[in-house]
């Protein structure tokens, strides 16, 4: 069993900064995909964020040069840095571990994000 726990959410301004924290515990096989995902109120969930276990990394166009991912693999960790933080940001961060070779996902219990104007 796979536990995702985030942790780092809450309000800013406007072109303030946040730091996202995911710790994954449980089986998990080395080599698996880590990202991160968001979904605002009446909005699909959209991917925000991916990192595979060599460090490649892609994101959606909409945080592009705002934010930044990055993992710890010896800790199972995986961080997003959001920096010029914009109102269209406010969502539900959830993060996500593909496992390698099944891919089956799972899911952390989301982190609310709150940009004020």
């Amino acid at each position: 069993q796979v536990q995702l726990v985030e942790s780092g959410g809450g309000l800013v301004q406007a072109g303030g900064s946040l730091k996202l924290s995911c710790a994954a515990s449980g089986s998990i096989v080395s080599g698996s995909t880590m990202a991160w995902y968001r979904q605002a109120p009446g909005k699909q969930r959209e991917l925000v964020a991916t990192i595979t276990s060599a460090y490649s990394t892609n994101y959606a166009d909409s945080v592009k040069g705002r934010f930044s991912v990055a993992r710890d693999n010896a800790k199972n960790t995986v961080f997003l840095y959001m920096n010029s933080l914009k109102p269209e940001d406010t969502a539900v961060y959830y993060c996500n571990l593909k496992m390698r070779y099944t891919h089956n996902d799972y899911w952390g219990q989301g982190t609310q994000v709150t940009v004020s104007s």
